[in-house]
């Protein structure tokens, strides 16, 4: 049916409770069938809303969204299907490694391989949107929710959005098969919350938003993202639900995006506790005036945007956009002609967890994972030698972590299954215990383990609800228990391996400084342990590298790589001046920097290069650097291109991520690196937000991570490049 004619056919409130979203629970033929009356007394929504509404979130599985989605077509009175939606994150029924761990692999290609597999498996679930990329910048490791972005640097952090929007839809997401919509979050600056906690504040000039924080929404809609997710936190005062500013003048007329806007869980009537609502009924005039055209799991629109409508105060044709937008979505996404989609319940049994799946899980994991430290080359480890497995996730299958979607526990191995399969026979001891207390028994039977054999394997890290949505932590070391079994493991001067599970950088302090070598695994997801088994007796050697820096200390936070250098910089860590910007008790540099990482081979780096010292507008410079792996195996290495400008008419970063490149080199092999610079490449937003170069002096850096590079100094020939326009 034609959409504008479907439109007219509607009442006012068949309208506005097509805006509505709501959990399964409220349908008929969701699986908790029979306990609808609860959520709609909690709510205060009739049944009549529910058959009207226009989209439902979290189902569980194919049969559930089948039997749903017939139940609201016989009750629809113009069989208006819904619109399905999940919170399908790092996977659906096979689970990757957490995004932030994704992020550490430096590979587009695999982070969209991880998301076309998750669309996959979610379409033949029922599934038609995901609440998926993340693309919040994040500074602080206290942020629970930092394990669901790529890190810290905004330009890398746009790449992975652009590579999983890619993944998810495809090239045409209605056309081709097995795809879901991609929603973009949380619009705007949700990792820059104060304090490292959920749903808190944010305050920052629309300048620093323009350059840090919107760059990555930017690029997943201009890879064709069909949705945007509003943010719980405040920008200039305003919470994002309700600001007309953010979401209408800048998301819809700047940046052209006509496709549907819904706000995160209960965030519209969260106007209230914001203090900018009195009632839901000003929070539902100011959410449909800011072009919020869902509102998810709270009533404010079905409560009243009728009357607001017909009392003059809200102009129907406010909710007339919003509604053909999400009919748009539902056109494109065929359900009109086929509501279920790809949900099948055979389908679904066949792709869930398949082999191919399965294989891209492990390849994840395995390029996800960091070496942090390896000091006597502990690792890789002998398969003869005798070891103790020790420690809270020695025997843990807590490894899919947080947001793991439809993944189950039970269909993922411990790293103590998986190093007995590799390990020779009864070379293997595991014990495990707690993660925030360790018994008298478990301590005793660990050290009893640990004395008897060669070397000590560490299993450490957070459980997984200490990340997360809601998982924000003050203190971000490892729970004491655990760094107390790290220090009597050390006292028996055996060799010592810490393997790190946990969804955030922490401050390593009592692990990095006692253990001999460090791996960090992150949340490595249903693969993941027999991917760092495989890493620790070296059948595959560490390639990740850091996107967000480790802190020296939680008093540091936020701590990153591209900081400005102050009035009056730090000039000598090891001979401290007064009156410089500094700490008196800590360094002011991270423990380990942004894209650092270790391997089992060393690399060496030549003389770098520059092709001129001047660079000119349409012109290119290049950057070259020869590459050696001067170690015994074969190994990946992740070059990385920097840039800093000298002077602009604004402060500009100590070093900004421009390019890199990961190179494979076997034992002995010299490759040859080059990197163009070009003028756009040294854009940024000036003081009146247009977004255009400067010529003067700028530094190409080039090396192996944000800390370690050769500097290279150039000028940028005559006169300004660029818009004059605000953009981003």
């Amino acid at each position: 049916m034609e959409l504008q004619r479907l439109l007219s056919m509607m009442t006012l409130e068949e309208k506005v409770d097509q805006l509505l979203q709501l959990a399964p629970a409220f349908f008929e033929g969701a699986n908790s069938a029979g306990q609808i009356t609860g959520p709609l007394e909690g709510l205060g929504i009739t049944e009549a809303t529910v058959r009207r509404a226009g989209s439902a979130l979290g189902l569980g599985g194919a049969e559930e969204a089948i039997a749903i989605q017939d139940a609201h077509l016989r009750h629809n009175r113009l069989n208006i299907p819904l619109l399905i939606m999940a919170d399908v994150i790092h996977g659906y029924r096979t689970i990757f490694p957490v995004p932030l761990a994704i992020g550490n692999s430096w590979d587009m290609e695999l982070a969209g391989r991880t998301a076309a597999i998750a669309a996959k498996e979610a379409a033949a679930a029922g599934i038609h949107v995901t609440f998926s990329p993340m693309a919040d910048l994040t500074r602080d490791p206290r942020w629970g929710r930092v394990m669901e972005s790529t890190g810290e640097d905004p330009w890398l952090n746009g790449e992975y959005a652009r590579a999983f929007v890619r993944g998810y839809q495809g090239k045409d997401v209605a056309k081709e098969p097995y795809k879901i919509a991609a929603c973009i979050k949380h619009f705007a600056a949700y990792g820059a919350a104060e304090g490292g906690r959920d749903y808190n504040t944010v305050d920052m000039s629309e300048w620093m938003r323009r350059e840090y924080y919107m760059p990555s929404y930017r690029a997943a809609l201009d890879e064709g993202c069909e949705m945007v997710m509003t943010a719980f936190n405040t920008v200039d005062g305003i919470p994002a639900t309700g600001n007309r500013k953010l979401m209408r003048d800048l998301l819809r007329e700047e940046w052209g995006f006509n496709g549907v806007l819904i706000s995160d869980w209960g965030a519209v009537k969260e106007m209230i506790p914001h203090g900018v609502a009195e009632n839901e009924r000003e929070c539902a005039r100011k959410a449909i005036e800011a072009g919020v055209d869902i509102e998810m799991m709270s009533p404010c629109y079905p409560h009243h945007l009728q009357e607001l409508v017909e009392s003059g105060e809200v102009d129907v044709k406010l909710v007339d956009e919003a509604v053909m937008r999400i009919l748009r979505l539902k056109r494109k996404l065929g359900l009109f002609q086929k509501p279920h989609r790809y949900a099948d319940p055979a389908a679904e049994q066949d792709i869930l967890l398949c082999a191919e799946h399965l294989d891209a899980a492990h390849e994840a994991a395995l390029r996800s994972c960091v070496l942090l430290k390896n000091e006597q080359n502990t690792l890789p480890l002998n398969k003869d030698m005798k070891t103790a497995l020790i420690g809270p996730f020695a025997v843990s299958d807590d490894l899919l972590g947080p947001w793991s979607c439809m993944g189950k526990r039970e269909e993922t191995a411990t790293l103590a299954e998986s190093m007995s399969l590799l390990a020779a026979s009864s070379a293997l001891t595991a014990v495990g215990c707690g993660v925030e207390s360790i018994t008298e028994k478990e301590l005793t039977d660990m050290l009893t383990a640990a004395r008897s054999a060669d070397v000590v394997v560490l299993a450490l890290g957070e459980a997984s609800e200490m990340s997360g949505e809601a998982g924000c932590r003050a203190d971000i070391r490892l729970p004491g228990c655990q760094l107390e079994l790290v220090q009597r493991v050390r006292e028996l001067g055996k060799p010592t391996v810490a393997v790190l599970f946990n969804g955030r950088p922490l401050d390593l302090h009592g692990v990095l400084d006692e253990a001999d070598s460090v791996l960090e695994a992150w949340y490595p997801g249903t693969k993941g342990a027999e991917a760092v088994a495989e890493l620790l007796y070296g059948e595959a050697n560490p390639s990740g590298r850091l996107t967000m820096s480790f802190p020296y200390s939680v008093g540091q936070v936020p701590v990153y790589y591209n900081a400005f250098n102050t009035g009056r910089p730090q000039s000598d860590p090891s001979a401290p001046v007064r009156y410089e910007s500094q700490y008196l008790d800590i360094p002011n540099e991270p423990l380990l920097p942004f894209g650092y990482g270790l391997g089992y081979t060393e690399f060496e780096y030549g003389q770098a290069v520059l092709s001129s010292d001047e660079l000119h507008a349409g012109d290119s410079l290049s950057v070259s650097v020869s590459v050696t792996n001067a170690g015994s195996r074969a190994g990946e290495e992740t070059v990385q291109l920097y840039v800093r400008d000298i002077s602009g008419e604004t402060v500009r970063p100590l070093r900004e991520l421009k390019a890199f490149r990961k190179i494979t080199l076997n034992a002995g092999e010299t490759k040859e690196i080059e990197f163009l610079l070009t003028e756009d490449m040294l854009r940024y937003h000036h003081s009146d937000l247009s977004y255009h170069s400067d010529s003067g002096a700028f530094i190409a850096m080039v090396g192996p991570n944000s800390r370690e590079v050769q500097e290279l100094p150039f000028q940028l020939i005559s006169g300004v490049y660029g818009t004059t326009t605000t953009t981003t």
